[in-house]
């Protein structure tokens, strides 16, 4: 009875998530500042090797085989040279990944009683059960300005 019961395992997410729609948006030639715009600040900076930088994301959850991803970006001094790592995710991947409900491909029964559906009849609306209102009147041609002129 006891194998059955399993202690609650938390979920750890580490680093930074990249994308595939992220790395496709390198580019040769690219600034720092442009690359840290589209990946996010790097999670490992090494004093040794300044024109690299290291993106990696882990997540472990319960029941499912823990994930690690990495990139890894290198720089010719200010400009980006070139880039490599796992092949990366789409976000909707991603998300279908890491979503953990339950999806049904069943589409719910929609029902509605006839007393409810004649609510939404055309032509029929809550005014025209009171009494007629007065009309409407026209907008005016042209409006006084906000703010007085000097």
């Amino acid at each position: 009875m006891l194998s059955a019961i399993t202690p609650y395992k938390v979920e750890v997410v580490q680093g930074n998530f990249v994308s595939k729609e992220q790395v496709d948006a390198l580019k040769p030639g690219m600034s720092r500042q442009q690359v840290r715009e589209i990946l996010g600040t790097s999670l490992l900076s090494d004093v040794f090797h300044n024109d690299r930088w290291d993106y990696v994301f882990t997540i472990r959850r319960q029941g499912v085989e823990p994930q690690k991803r990495r990139l890894t970006v290198f720089f010719k001094g200010e400009r980006l040279d070139r880039f490599e790592g796992d092949p990366m995710p789409s976000e909707e991947e991603f998300v279908a990944a890491v979503d953990s409900r339950k999806i049904s491909s069943k589409p719910p029964k929609l029902e509605a009683s006839e007393d409810q559906l004649k609510k939404f009849e055309p032509g029929k609306d809550k005014q025209s059960d009171a009494a007629p209102s007065a009309p409407v009147p026209p907008l005016p041609a042209s409006y006084p300005p906000l703010e007085l002129t000097r």
